[in-house]
């Protein structure tokens, strides 16, 4: 059974398209796990207006932010793979299926994708290259390559990644991906891109004259990161 579990937050303009992406891509006794954080515009009306039985929305809770919204939805999937995805994007057909194939001999799959703009239209063919993304444990310390909205997994590795890191500097994919890293099989599909990764004015990547800025934190914080991840899982 596949689990794709989704965030949303105020996703009310993409979120349907970014849905209807996923569903042919299942089966029939696959779900999708939607833990919405408050959101204050249509976003649940618009994922309940889709009307398919795989969708199961998660009981509205307190506000908890990104990172522990993700987390509360894969607390409540029930499969044994586990897909994660952001509310924007758009996944391209054979994503599942490539996905499936690979975690035939690995615990973690991450794929690529072309970098589009809101309108869909390509801002880069490949965020591999872009950021030079790859597997390797020291390498995705320094330079996280784990972005969740590529990611699928076994449910080992959740398993192995309870109990949750309390620190918010530690980001739900990259713990993931680092407890990966140390406990599993990681790869990176490098030879196509299998989603359409948005960016836009409310995504926490930015776009500026087509040149992408990986990140908004100060060279302290990302420095205060990398050693609480170390110090997190040095522990497992």
């Amino acid at each position: 059974m596949i689990s794709v579990c989704i965030a949303t937050y105020n996703g009310a303009a993409y979120i349907r398209e970014q849905i209807q992406s996923i569903l042919p891509q299942l089966g029939k006794d696959d779900e999708i796990v939607v833990s919405d954080d408050g959101s204050t515009d249509e976003t649940l009306m618009t994922i309940k207006a889709i009307h398919d039985e795989r969708i199961i929305v998660l009981p509205p809770h307190e506000q908890l932010g990104s990172t522990r919204n993700f987390y509360n939805a894969i607390d409540s999937a029930k499969g044994d793979i586990i897909f994660l995805a952001d509310q924007d994007d758009i996944w391209l057909p054979g994503r599942v299926k490539r996905c499936l194939q690979e975690l035939g001999t690995a615990d973690m799959v991450v794929t690529d994708s072309q970098v589009v703009d809101e309108h869909l239209q390509l801002l880069y063919p490949s965020l591999f290259q872009l950021y030079d993304l790859h597997a390797g444990f020291w390498h995705n310390l320094m330079h996280c390559g784990f972005y969740g909205s590529m990611m699928a997994m076994r449910k080992e590795i959740v398993d192995k990644a309870r109990p949750w890191p309390e620190n918010e500097l530690i980001k739900h994919d990259w713990w993931l991906g680092m407890v990966a890293e140390k406990m599993g099989r990681v790869r990176f599909v490098a030879d196509q891109q299998y989603m359409l990764y948005r960016r836009h004015d409310g995504t926490e990547t930015l776009v500026s004259n087509s040149l992408l800025k990986r990140s908004k934190r100060s060279l302290k914080v990302k420095l205060m990161a990398r050693i609480e991840m170390l110090n997190e899982i040095s522990k497992k």
